[in-house]
């Protein structure tokens, strides 16, 4: 294959579709998000991770763990997790049994935020889908994310993003 070869060109169009579809979702999001509640997509999807964890024993996640779900370094993870903890959205904790081990939990402000700030989250979300469904280059993939989880299905896609 060459740089000009149309199945790497094919390619490359359907990644450039893929991040100007991304980032008008995350933009049409933010905006949102920013505007009703305060809150970034970054710290409403760390939110909603936690969140997520409430349904067993525990309900916390190790740093690493947060900085997987929420697709940021450790560092930037860091900053994040300090952010919602000065404005009581959060906290984090030695873990009891490896003291080397820092947990993150979800605080209630935090679950009262997010429980309000879903409905913000969910309408710009479908309002980003639905212009970016008018635009040919963009409604083939809009039509990929509503396909991933048909209405009443179990949440699969990264928070913030469903």
């Amino acid at each position: 294959m060459t740089a000009t070869d149309p199945a790497l060109t094919a390619l490359a169009n359907g990644w450039a579709a893929l991040y100007v579809l991304y980032g008008r979702i995350d933009a049409q999001i933010e905006r949102a998000l920013q505007a009703g509640h305060d809150l970034s997509v970054r710290e409403y999807s760390l939110l909603d991770v936690l969140a997520r964890q409430h349904d067993g024993e525990g309900g916390h996640l190790q740093m690493k763990q947060v900085a997987d779900a929420v697709v940021l370094s450790q560092s930037a993870t860091t900053r994040l997790v300090t952010r919602l903890e000065d404005r009581g959205l959060l906290s984090r904790y030695l873990c009891p049994t490896d003291r080397r081990g820092i947990y993150t939990d979800v605080s209630d402000a935090g679950l009262k935020l997010l429980e309000q700030a879903r409905p913000t989250n969910d309408a710009a979300l479908r309002e980003a889908l639905d212009e970016a469904a008018k635009n040919p280059a963009l409604a083939p993939l809009v039509e990929a994310v509503e396909a991933v989880n048909p209405a009443g299905g179990a949440s699969a896609a990264p928070p913030g993003r469903r």
